[in-house]
């Protein structure tokens, strides 16, 4: 089983994103048992709290919530992640260099290189903007969406499912 955390500022807005578009493409194509998926938050205001309603909206446009993982999506609430969580994932996944350096504190090192940014799976590396303030929850949807095909496509999985 491959074991993903998606990190991000305070997991309600990108890294849930993350999470829920991923375990929706993992289980449209029949890979989802081959998976664990969750996202946290790198600093703690806002554990506790759902899904940002934006972000939220965002995934409900392309049906993320709406049927498929619905109770998922509406339990979710912002952890914060924990030193325990280098050694229980295969990919600690952020979105952007600020939080990778948040967790270098958390965690101290990456000697098993788990440590990377989604968009660099990508051919276009580089840091997902925070939509909380650019207000842009389209624009980090398709990023999102080209990270975790990235990802599938890096792990070996066609776009069919198959490995």
């Amino acid at each position: 089983m491959i074991k993903v955390l998606f990190i991000c500022h305070g997991n309600i807005c990108r890294s849930p994103m993350a999470e829920f578009t991923l375990k929706d493409l993992v289980v449209t194509r029949g890979i989802a048992a081959d998976f664990f998926i969750a996202s946290a938050a790198t600093s703690s205001e806002e554990i506790g709290n759902p899904i940002y309603p934006p972000a939220k909206a965002e995934l409900a446009r392309y049906g993320i919530g709406n049927e498929r993982l619905r109770a998922e999506v509406a339990a979710k609430t912002a952890r914060r992640i924990r030193r325990s969580d280098y050694e229980e994932y295969d990919y600690l996944i952020a979105m952007e260099n600020f939080n990778i350096r948040n967790m270098m504190r958390e965690f101290g090192n990456d000697p098993e290189h788990k440590i990377c940014r989604l968009l660099d799976f990508t051919d276009r590396p580089g840091n997902i903007a925070d939509p909380w303030y650019t207000r842009r929850f389209d624009v980090t949807y398709e990023e999102i969406v080209a990270g975790c095909e990235a990802l599938l496509e890096r792990l070996g999985y066609e776009k069919g499912g198959s490995k």
